[in-house]
């Protein structure tokens, strides 16, 4: 099995994309980075606090800062996007959830829980007859670290969520859309 982390190189970037919750438009923000062959490492979209508008958070490695500038002022322009912030992983807290199914058959190297869960910080999520499901939640090196450490026990299946992250910024979404009477969720 092959490490399924990324090789890209360049300055990451987390772009926070807030939106209407509309048909379509994962398609029309997605195409914007394509016409610009820019990757995309990550993307998680949710519903925020406010009934009705969605958070894309995007994450992108890319070499040229004033290609990312230019790309946000894009994204500003579609119609149903009400906001667009780019940060620099230091200007966010962020976190990802990896989940790894690993074998516990008879004969399987047996796992050490208390490594697992003392010095990895990943518990186990369900406990299966011959497997069990680990859930390691970090930044991507300390979930490549334990890739590495889970490897030779043998993982039957990985995967790996998109980024999640806030600004480390005292401001709130109240701050950037307060011109509506929004809906809150309780």
């Amino acid at each position: 099995m092959s490490q399924p982390f990324s090789a890209a190189t360049g300055t990451t970037y987390t772009l926070c994309v807030f939106t209407e919750n509309t048909v379509g438009l994962l398609n029309k923000i997605t195409i914007l980075f394509s016409r610009r062959r820019i990757n995309i490492e990550s993307l998680t979209v949710s519903e925020t606090e406010r009934k009705g508008v969605s958070r894309f958070t995007i994450v992108i490695q890319h070499e040229i800062r004033e290609e990312v500038e230019k790309l946000v002022r894009q994204i500003r322009k579609v119609i149903e996007v009400l906001a667009v912030f780019g940060y620099l992983n230091e200007e966010v807290v962020y976190n990802e959830i990896a989940m790894f199914k690993i074998s516990t058959l008879s004969g399987a190297k047996p796992l050490d829980i208390e490594v697992i869960n003392k010095i990895y910080k990943a518990w186990v999520v369900y406990w299966g007859l011959d497997y069990v499901v680990i859930e390691k939640t970090g930044s991507l090196p300390e979930i490549h670290d334990f890739f590495n450490y889970i490897k030779p026990y043998g993982i039957l299946e990985f995967v790996r969520s998109g980024r999640v992250a806030v600004s480390k910024s005292s401001k709130s979404l109240d701050d950037y859309l307060p011109e509506a009477e929004w809906e809150y969720y309780l």
